[in-house]
């Protein structure tokens, strides 16, 4: 019996697909001349892993995913890449004396040829694998370009710097040699704009004892893109420093420093920041992409009922607006979007930052220098002399900045701020804890905003699912505290019956080569925006108890985070497993 048969048997025996399925797809296979396997996985009748799986099983050779995988680039490079992508193999690893060898298709023995000629030739033992074709590309994307571009660099490095040891390139005189050297401004350079293209919004540069590991963080997850020799670490932070203007003799405190690079049309800013470890700095650099302008609320995230409140927001005539959430929520970017709303001309809009992240047209921006006492107090009494309409304070960190905030809302100006609370309630006891007055804190905070940031599907692969029954009570638990009405202005058409039913559905990620098989693209704003109204301003002035602070908000009609990310979960924007990990408390 022929592969396709035993495959096709399998397939039926698993209960993935019947007789009159099958017939449909070969004969759409004959029309359009493309193969059965393409046309499951196109019509989603099987992930490409799930049925690289049933090869495996029926050719009795091992699967393994590679999908964000770490390899051995030196184990990647053994094999020229216009060999591997000819016969869609790849060498992924090598302990001792065995390669490891992922195949697309096992049954090519043309394919096996260029191995075996390796293995002779080396006296390497072979272990074959069976991968999928998104597993393929997936490493040829992460480990061809920048490998292949790092690779002629490390050559001429290696043959300059090899043989000296680490302690050698230490010293002044040998750290100046090769921060000059071409090798290492380009692996720097191949580095900065593989992140760029990679969507990256940090880059980690981190020391081991043998290697040196570059990590990308894309949506939040990080992932190794390059293994390098040690021996070069120390010449890629001196390079690094050069470019950010930080000292290069200087290793016993950390550095920060910022770098502005033209890539293409782009002009990137890199927010460069040193840490000393045992024996090497660690360098990490924070991706700020500003070509693309700033993002409108609504490209955050976030959903029409919230735009309309933060809208209405801006147009009063003083007060303030606070963002709050943990670090890397996106609570700087939401208070761009707001002040790029407020942003006209006959406004004067002054902000204080740490770091500047975005230059923004038409807005004063400054950056905090504690080193000579400019801190986000004594910038706020500054800039309370320059005539402002509007403020932007990059964060309330303490007892003395809060009371000049208030004032300055007080005053007539509209003042923007973050706070590292959970919850928008949770603002109001923090602000307390900062000595701020009931009647003060009423009388200027109009509206707060709590925020996470979920990773967003991929719209190309994501794929529908029956939610766990579980996961159906945690749904109808949440949803239960929302307003009817509210589901209609989010557009969602739902209720306790279609939840508990057995057709309800939600959706997953799948993974495809639009999202590098990772099953997300981007990322999305989860909130919950709190309005100071008249009733919670007397509450607050009243008792300020929690638990009557807590009923007015519900009273009020205020959505949770985490049920703001549910009815994005039931709208397809993210998984329901992204929004349980960002709110569990």
């Amino acid at each position: 019996m022929n592969f396709n048969k035993l495959l096709y048997n399998k397939l039926r025996d698993n209960g993935i697909i019947s007789d009159g399925v099958l017939e449909k797809v070969e004969e759409e296979s004959i029309k359009k001349r493309i193969s059965v396997e393409k046309i499951l996985i196109a019509n989603k009748i099987i992930s490409n892993e799930e049925l690289t799986k049933i090869k495996a099983s029926i050719l009795n050779i091992p699967y393994v995913n590679l999908i964000d995988k770490v390899l051995d680039q030196e184990a990647f490079n053994f094999l020229p890449v216009g060999v591997a992508e000819n016969y869609k193999i790849v060498i992924f690893n090598k302990e001792n004396n065995q390669l490891k060898v992922g195949m697309v298709n096992p049954q090519d023995l043309k394919a096996i040829e260029p191995i075996e000629f390796l293995s002779k030739k080396h006296h390497f033992r072979v272990k074959y694998f069976i991968i999928s074709s998104d597993s393929f590309k997936d490493v040829i994307n992460r480990h061809k370009n920048i490998g292949v571009e790092v690779e002629e660099a490390l050559g001429r490095a290696k043959t300059k710097f090899a043989v000296k040891k680490t302690k050698e390139i230490k010293d002044k005189s040998g750290l100046q040699e090769i921060i000059r050297g071409a090798p290492i401004s380009k692996i720097v350079s191949v580095i900065i704009k593989h992140a760029v293209e990679g969507r990256a919004s940090d880059i980690h540069i981190e020391p081991s004892i043998h290697n040196t590991r570059v990590r990308y963080r894309v949506d939040g997850v990080l992932h190794t893109s390059l293994v390098l020799p040690i021996y070069l670490h120390a010449a890629i932070v001196s390079r690094i420093k050069v470019m950010s203007s930080l000292k290069i003799d200087e290793t016993r405190i950390p550095q920060d420093g910022r770098i502005r690079i033209q890539l293409k049309d782009k002009l990137i800013d890199f927010r460069v920041s040193t840490l000393p470890l045992t024996g090497n700095e660690k360098v990490v650099m924070r991706v700020l992409d500003s070509s693309g302008g700033v993002l409108t609320l609504e490209e955050l995230g976030f959903n029409e009922c919230h735009i309309k409140i933060l809208e209405k927001g801006t147009k009063m005539s003083h007060g303030m607006i606070l963002v709050t959430g943990p670090t890397g929520s996106g609570k700087s970017t939401t208070l761009y979007s707001v002040i790029n709303i407020l942003n006209r001309e006959g406004v004067n809009i002054i902000t204080l930052e740490d770091p500047v992240e975005y230059y923004m047209e038409g807005v004063n921006q400054s950056q905090v220098k504690p080193e000579v006492n400019f801190t986000f107090a004594a910038g706020l009494r500054s800039i309370l002399r320059q005539d402002p309409d509007i403020i932007m304070v990059g964060e309330i960190r303490d007892n003395e900045t809060a009371e000049l905030a208030i004032h300055a809302a007080l005053t007539g100006h509209i003042v923007l701020s973050t706070l590292h609370t959970n919850s928008a309630y949770g603002s109001i006891p923090r602000l307390k804890d900062m000595k701020v007055e009931p009647f003060l804190l009423t009388s200027t905070l109009n509206i707060v905003i709590a925020q996470r940031l979920v990773r967003k599907l991929c719209q190309f692969c994501r794929k529908e699912i029956s939610p766990p029954k579980n996961f159906k009570e945690e749904i109808l638990s949440e949803l239960k505290n929302i307003p009817a009405s509210y589901f209609k202005k989010v557009g969602l058409n739902i209720n306790e019956k279609k939840i508990l039913s057995d057709d309800f559905k939600v959706y997953a990620a799948e993974g495809c080569g639009k999202c590098g098989s990772t099953g997300y693209h981007s990322r999305a704003v989860v909130a919950e925006v709190l309005i100071m109204t008249d009733e919670l301003k007397a509450i607050i002035n009243r008792s300020g108890k929690s638990e009557e602070i807590l009923k007015e908000l519900k009273a009020q009609g205020m959505i949770s985070i985490k049920q703001d990310g549910i009815i994005k979960a039931l709208k397809g924007v993210t998984s329901l497993e992204e929004v349980f990990k960002v709110t569990k408390e």
